[in-house]
């Protein structure tokens, strides 16, 4: 990395440049991100995973900048316009913008207007116009009348010499850079509906004639309109005041008030409309769609986040349940590693006659398999079957939890699920996937695609490349924050470990199914093609709770078992000791065990673990239940208070599970007492919440709701149990009128995005 770089992205990042190149030095060695933020904290000087991947994404950004250089100085020489000074201020341009106005002079053109009217000899006519001096432009035109000039007439002179000028104002660096910042700091985003889709293009009704700051407009409606423009609903314009525009071109080119800086002053009206404006707005909807989709992905990100770091229930004989009306509940029994002992398909809501086969069947299963715990897919007929199983005498009460289903199908299909479940259909697949999202969702998750788990904020609008790299980057963070027992391990879960990948994790479920579990890290090294430097990335991320070493069930990396051994020893006691009694961890001094490449940021965490080996850092499990007697959208009166569970955060709002199989949505106004800038500052996904119904449109299936005044129960253990002044018999739903935030036009869109 050359200095240049390094300074560039220590100042962007507030990092130093020391940690830039170390950080760097690291990725070109091949380090994950995972690895280099846990394990490489002396050199990076204790960098967290946000910074890394700021850098490494800084990197490829630079890298693109000096690609795109390179070609522009190899035309620039090849074509014979390349000088000195000309590749100084090249080298110099520190971003795309600047760097393609740089070139704009000398960039290969189709045939314009202005080089027309350069072939037939104007250009002296635009120079001696553009100085100014108060010439007579019509007069000095005649000079350039006649067949062999090719000028037919002196108005077609002046014409071509403003042509002439209006390219070279719309080429000049200066008055793109002022006028790149008039737009960025004064535009105004126009919205028109098109003509004849008034009918078709209803969702985006708010839209038909809208108008606000391009900098003040929040990301999802940059994507919203968009999204309406590229379905030809709207018509969409970016720009500022017209005559501020051209007023900064008249400042810069227009010097005098004769009659040579009026045809200035007309070119230079002429270059913005017919050049600058289109280029200037394109610049500044990349710009705007650039800033949303970084948001919207940001968004996305930390909703995966809160997903897959929802609290595990744990190993425990788990009934996942995949209900359903006339296809019946599919019924799977899982052991304590999730493995499938029994699937059976129910019908308790047909008829008297198959509800009581369905109780006994249930209630057999559960004494069979010892079932601890029901999940039980929150779709089509959950609140049914959830009131069905909740009615069952079991011998022993297992814990009846209702579970996000979102992606379930996705996964049912995939090859994934085919290769775990060769010899079985979707439908027991399904319910595989609920039961084991209930003892682990992580482990479950990782299975899915992000993109169809439900959690994203207009996915298909942004950069599809960047949103992948983005989940991506979550994914294998999650997974590597928490753990991975080795010998448990789907081959799909281990792929996201640091260094592995998916021939690896698959080599390793091989090698585990012909010798058996591992006993210790070391006996890694026996997986074919897992070398050196891939144990090196993932031994710290792999768990072995029964093994050999005990530092095997920790994240302590087997790079500094040795430091381990040595305070041990110092200390006349076992490894053993050091982790189950605290009296002799506090006799340690940190200080006599720092070396080189060993310094206090690592030691510390090796004390942390010590003190909790293997410790999961996802919070514990809580169950929760929804209202009794609220279980679909027509049992919703304005004013009640109810309990729910957040399962996607916009910028806009949050959608609020409250068990009617239709989430209701928050209006960020709605979400606290107080101005809220951002809904991520508020609620997360997963979040038990409490709140009060405003609004209910059943022919739309629109829910509002409001936050307000609840959110002290948020995080009150006790919210969603039942209480009995919210499950009173409701009153019919009524249609209400919609309130500040319920019309939203892509609520309906987000859903399925």
């Amino acid at each position: 990395m050359n200095h240049t770089h390094a300074l560039t992205i220590s100042k962007e990042l507030a990092v130093t440049e020391s940690q830039v190149r170390a950080t760097a030095e690291l990725l070109d060695g091949g380090a994950t991100i995972p690895f280099i933020a846990r394990y490489r904290k002396e050199a990076t000087g204790s960098l967290d995973e946000v910074s890394i991947a700021g850098i490494r994404d800084s990197i490829e950004r630079l890298k693109e900048l000096d690609a795109r250089r390179d070609a522009i100085l190899k035309s620039l020489e090849r074509n014979g316009h390349l000088t000195d000074a000309l590749k100084e201020k090249v080298m110099a341009a520190d971003s795309l913008p600047v760097l393609e106005d740089i070139y704009l002079p000398y960039k290969p053109k189709r045939k314009t207007k202005g080089m027309a009217a350069r072939e037939k000899g104007l250009a002296e006519l635009a120079e001696m116009i553009m100085e100014q001096n108060r010439i007579n432009p019509v007069k000095e035109a005649q000079k350039f009348v006649g067949p062999e000039t090719g000028v037919p007439s002196m108005e077609d002179a002046l014409a071509g010499a403003r042509d002439i000028i209006a390219e070279l104002i719309n080429e000049h660096e200066d008055a793109r850079l002022r006028l790149r910042r008039l737009f960025l700091e004064k535009g105004i985003i126009r919205s028109h509906v098109a003509k004849g889709m008034e009918q078709r293009g209803v969702k985006y009704k708010d839209y038909f004639d809208w108008e606000e700051p391009a900098r003040k407009a929040p990301s999802h409606r940059i994507l919203a309109l968009r999204r309406g423009e590229k379905e030809d609903v709207l018509s969409l314009t970016m720009a500022p005041p017209a005559e501020e525009a051209l007023g900064v071109l008249e400042a810069i080119f227009v010097t005098g008030d004769g009659e040579d800086s009026e045809q200035v002053r007309t070119a230079a009206h002429d270059a913005y409309k017919r050049l600058l404006a289109r280029s200037m707005e394109t610049e500044l909807r990349l710009k705007l769609k650039e800033k949303a989709e970084k948001k919207a992905i940001y968004v996305f990100v930390e909703n995966l986040r809160r997903l897959l770091l929802a609290p595990p229930l744990g190993p425990k004989q788990v009934m996942g349940i995949d209900p359903g009306f006339k296809t019946g509940c599919k019924l799977a029994c899982l052991d304590k590693q999730g493995k499938l002992l029994c699937h059976e398909t129910i019908f308790p809501h047909m008829s008297k006659t198959k509800e009581k086969e369905s109780y006994d069947t249930v209630k057999l299963l559960c004494d069979k398999y010892n079932i601890e715990a029901i999940a039980i897919g929150n779709g089509t007929a959950g609140r049914e079957t959830e009131a069905f199983i909740n009615a069952v005498e079991f011998n022993s009460t297992p814990l009846v939890v209702m579970v996000n289903e979102s992606g379930a199908s996705v996964y049912s299909a995939s090859k994934v699920a085919r290769d775990e479940f060769p010899d079985h259909d979707i439908t027991v697949r399904g319910a595989v996937s609920i039961g084991r999202r209930l003892m682990d969702p992580l482990s479950e998750l990782v299975k899915i695609d992000p993109k169809a788990i439900g959690v994203g904020q207009y996915q298909h609008d942004v950069d599809q490349v960047n949103l992948k790299q983005s989940l991506d980057d979550t994914v294998m963070s999650c997974v590597n924050e928490v753990g991975v027992d080795l010998n448990r391990a789907s081959a799909r879960l281990l792929s996201y470990v640091s260094g592995l990948g998916p021939a690896l994790a698959e080599n390793i479920v091989a090698f585990r199914n012909e010798n058996g579990p591992f006993l210790s890290r070391e006996s890694l090294a026996g997986v074919p093609r897992l070398g050196p430097k891939a144990f090196e990335q993932c031994a710290g991320f792999l768990r072995i709770p029964d093994g050999i070493n005990p530092l095997d069930s920790s994240a302590v990396h087997p790079e500094s078992y040795h430091v381990v051994d040595a305070i041990a020893k110092d200390l006349e006691c076992t490894v053993n000791d050091l982790i189950y009694h605290q009296h002799v961890r506090k006799k340690i001094d940190l200080s006599r065990y720092v070396t080189d490449t060993i310094g206090l940021p690592t030691l510390t965490d090796i004390m942390a673990e010590l003190a909790r080996p293997g410790r999961d850092p996802r919070d514990s499990f809580e169950a929760f239940c929804f209202a009794e007697g609220i279980d679909k959208i027509e049992d919703l009166r304005p004013g009640m208070k109810l309990p729910g569970v957040v399962t996607n955060v916009t910028a806009f709002g949050a959608f609020v599970d409250i068990g009617v199989h239709q989430d209701g949505l928050v209006h960020v106004s709605n979400l606290a007492d107080r101005f809220v800038k951002d809904p991520a500052d508020i609620v997360r996904v997963n979040q038990k919440v409490t709140v009060t119904v405003l609004d209910v449109d059943i022919d739309r299936k629109r829910i509002s709701l409001s936050m307000k005044d609840t959110l002290k129960n948020s995080n009150d253990k006790k919210v969603g149990k039942k209480k009995k002044k919210d499950v009173k018999t409701p009153k019919p739903a009524i249609k209400q009128p919609a309130g500040k935030g319920f019309n939203h036009p892509f609520r309906d869109a987000l859903k399925g995005i």
